[in-house]
């Protein structure tokens, strides 16, 4: 069982954190842009057997205060910085998804270095989601989920609206509905998740501005904990490259794990396979404890 408490630091910053039993080491879980800490709720039950599960809305969504500057993903590295120095009793490994993982990776090269044990990355989609974006099918779903942004309207009115949703490949004559590829039960915890986003988490995203100030090569550079790599297939969804995958791996102590025909949900749509390679590789770092 996961207790939500509310980290204060100072006047207009306040975070939503969730934290679980002390059943071993702290991991922390950084989750995807538009989503909240409970996209993880399917691995969690399995992990928190032999860790102390934590994880947090980043400002802007769920239930953190929304941000009164930016929202580039170097703008939430304060937030998983903080959580790390002040909710985890002990250095953490950090389990970050799409955006989380991105940020994830900043932590571990900056001012919580040495409070990163180790790194779990899920699909991060680095350029998919900077410049190249727009000759992506991302672009579109980006520029139809935002009017829903902060909703009033109630969560299946948003999932209707979600599910409507034209997903158009650049180049194609051909689009296709949000709802014919993801669930109804997906959809309504999108639209719940959603219903909590400041609006202006998507200024940056459809400016092509997400990824400033954010220099890979550099912070990867100054990573030195080791690193599992979960990448989605690109043809079913993922949003990670291979050329990206290629410079991780040359950089970083990386075990790379690509999973054919899954997109970039993995935890979420392939859970079982989530938690075995999560858990064979958060083992390989208990040692003796």
């Amino acid at each position: 069982m996961l207790t939500e408490h509310t980290l204060n630091l100072r006047e207009s910053w306040s975070l939503n954190c969730a934290r679980g039993a002390a059943h071993g080491p702290p991991l922390l879980f950084l989750h995807g842009v538009l989503r909240c800490w409970q996209d993880f709720l399917p691995p969690i039950p399995a992990l928190s057997l032999r860790w102390q599960v934590n994880a947090l809305d980043f400002r802007g969504h769920g239930r953190s205060a929304p941000r009164t500057f930016h929202y580039r993903v170097r703008d939430y590295v304060e937030d998983a910085e903080a959580c790390l120095l002040h909710a985890c009793p002990a250095p953490a490994v950090v389990c970050g998804h799409s955006l989380g993982a991105m940020v994830a990776l900043a932590a571990a090269a900056g001012a919580a270095a040495d409070r990163c044990r180790a790194l779990i990355l899920e699909d991060p989609p680095f350029g998919t989601m900077g410049q190249r974006m727009q000759q992506t099918v991302f672009h579109s779903q980006f520029v139809g989920m935002a009017p829903l942004a902060g909703s009033g309207r109630d969560v299946a009115e948003v999932a209707r609206a979600l599910a409507e949703i034209r997903l158009i490949t650049p180049g194609s004559p051909h689009s296709e509905r949000l709802g014919d590829l993801r669930d109804a039960a997906s959809l309504r915890f999108s639209a719940r998740c959603l219903k909590r986003v400041d609006p202006d988490v998507f200024t940056p995203i459809l400016a092509g501005e997400w990824l400033d100030g954010y220099d890979l090569e550099d912070i990867l550079s100054r990573v030195r904990c080791p690193v599992l790599l979960l990448q989605g297939d690109p043809s079913a969804g993922g949003m990670l490259r291979d050329d990206d995958v290629d410079l991780l791996v040359s950089l970083l102590d990386c075990t790379h794990v690509r999973l054919p025909n899954v997109g970039h949900l993995i935890h979420q749509t392939q859970t079982e396979t989530a938690v075995r390679l999560l858990t064979a590789f958060l083992e390989s770092l208990r040692g003796d404890d």
